[in-house]
């Protein structure tokens, strides 16, 4: 007896552990949000430095995430997991020591890679730990509910550091999470591996890597250089010739990180594509809606991430909704609803965006978070059932990938749309003041779309105005845009449901 009491209370300490380390990630990704202005005024950054914040860690943390994962079977995951919480806390400090922008990212690159060790290690620990049946469910329960709650309160920890305290602070709060972390899988958390593990695709991830950073780097270059530009075109070529040469590799490969051969199931196609437009439609708007709420309404940061509670908060709601629709609804058909219901969300909020009237933006965030709450466990819960049960962790690791690349790739499209549709409204504004026209260079837009209104020559009352207008123009543009992928996506992944889907991702003889 005296024995299953102390397994048990190993088992939850093991839980904790691995539940908060996966918090501290979630919170870490979304509390910088709400701090993006702040990090603009002090550098005197311009938007594409901001944006760069998100997504270099996003890319890294995208990159790295099925490495990890081999890295961690194979080598350990106790040792994985304590390593990289030495990582992230490394780039933590590198973080909020930042001298410019420019280190600022190399050191979010860093937490990224830490960040997918983290994760990785931890959920495998999760996994050994809880086999099967009912303490596993608990067990995931448990985890899922961390998660949320860390969404949940993440936009206002941001605000209230950022405001308080500072934004360095958002980054050096980690140093003493990650010791005690560190001690606990120390102290609490056996060692174990998969001793089947193949060979790590160095060269696979590398791959994926490369063509991931150039494809957002071209994205995000468009704002200052164009679509037209050669230096656009060609990071836009050299990383679609990546990603295919990616391709190639892992269907060279005889264990391949993506085993391509599942992409010739139509469902799982499907459930990936939703997982996609979840993460693109709705998860990306823990980076806009901040900058939206501080730029245009001109919220300080405290107000600013109370202002996210509503879409936050409906995101807690969602997945009970989600788990009551299942039992009446087809899995497929719930997917498609969840994308089309966010797809309301954004065109309810591009729609109130320049109205200046916040309970009616709070409107369109409890929207679009209901549904992505829906799709929050429905999309992992539907990839997993397109696989055989050997298939799980290639197809978890699938899963988070598709997540993180769709969030970077969202932030990149939807800042260019962002910044195109911001400039054209803030040139409509100059034509009919001609006063204000020289203030409208490329230093000013910049400046407008990171928040920095106080280094961008705004010194009088039209100048802010114009800018706030222009900068609720363009988060219009970039959430219609948000909105009608999410419908368009809900309508694929229903007729992806039930289609035959053409084979075109593996060789006959790479079979499921």
């Amino acid at each position: 007896m005296f024995n299953a009491m102390s397994n048990a209370i190993s088992e939850r300490f093991v839980l904790l552990t691995c539940s908060a380390t996966c918090a501290l990630i979630t919170l870490d990704t979304n509390v910088v949000a709400v701090a993006l202005p702040s990090i603009a005024r002090d550098f005197h950054a311009g938007f594409a430095d901001v944006e760069w914040v998100v997504s270099a860690y996003m890319v890294a943390f995208a990159a790295c995430l099925l490495p990890a994962g081999a890295l961690a079977d194979r080598f350990g995951r106790r040792r994985m997991l304590i390593a990289g919480l030495a990582a992230f806390l490394l780039a933590s400090l590198g973080c909020g020591l930042a001298p410019s922008a420019m280190a600022l990212n190399i050191a979010r690159a860093a937490k990224g890679v830490g960040a997918a060790m983290l994760l990785t290690s931890a959920l495998a620990i999760i996994a050994n730990t809880f086999h099967e049946g009912e303490a596993r469910a608990r067990a995931w329960a448990v985890w899922g509910t961390c998660m949320g709650v860390s969404t949940t309160i993440a936009p206002l920890v941001g605000g209230v550091i950022t405001q308080w305290f500072g934004w360095r602070w958002i980054f050096l709060m980690n140093l003493p999470i990650c010791t005690v972390l560190a001690w606990c899988a120390w102290r609490g958390i056996r060692e174990s591996r998969n001793p089947h593990a193949g060979p790590v695709d160095f060269l696979g991830s590398a791959t994926f890597a490369a063509a991931l950073a150039l494809g957002i780097w071209a994205l995000i270059g468009t704002q200052a250089l164009g679509w037209a530009d050669w230096r656009t075109e060609l990071r836009l070529a050299s990383s679609a010739a990546l990603l295919a040469l990616f391709v190639r590799i892992q269907n060279q490969r005889a264990h391949p990180m993506i085993d391509l051969a599942l992409f010739r199931q139509p469902r799982f196609v499907a459930a990936v594509l939703a997982m996609f437009g979840y993460a693109a439609c709705a998860q990306v708007m823990m980076t806009f809606l901040p900058l939206y709420l501080q730029n245009a309404f001109g919220l300080p940061a405290v107000r600013a991430g109370i202002g996210m509670l509503p879409f936050a908060i409906a995101m807690i709601v969602g997945p009970h909704i989600g788990a009551a629709a299942s039992k009446r609804v087809p899995g497929m058909l719930l997917l498609s609803v969840g994308l089309a219901t966010i797809g309301i969300g954004n065109l309810l909020t591009a729609w109130f965006a320049g109205m200046a009237n916040y309970a009616l933006i709070a409107l369109g965030m409890i929207v679009t978070g209901l549904g992505a709450g829906v799709l929050n466990g429905d999309t992992q819960k539907a990839i997993m059932a397109c696989v055989p049960a050997h298939r799980t962790g290639m197809a978890s690791g699938i899963s988070t990938t598709t997540r993180f690349t769709a969030i970077v790739t969202s932030v990149g499209v939807l800042g260019a749309v962002l910044a195109t549709r911001t400039q054209s409204a803030l040139e409509t504004f100059a034509a009919s003041a001609p006063d204000l026209r020289g203030k409208l260079d490329s230093t000013f837009l910049s400046r407008v779309l990171a928040g920095d209104l106080a280094h961008a020559g705004a010194g009088s009352d039209a100048v802010v105005h114009m800018a706030r207008a222009g900068f609720a123009g363009g988060f219009s543009a970039a959430l219609a845009v948000a909105g009608a992928a999410a419908i368009l996506i809900g309508a694929a992944v229903w007729m992806l449901s039930g289609r035959p889907f053409v084979k075109v991702f593996a060789s006959p003889d790479r079979m499921v």
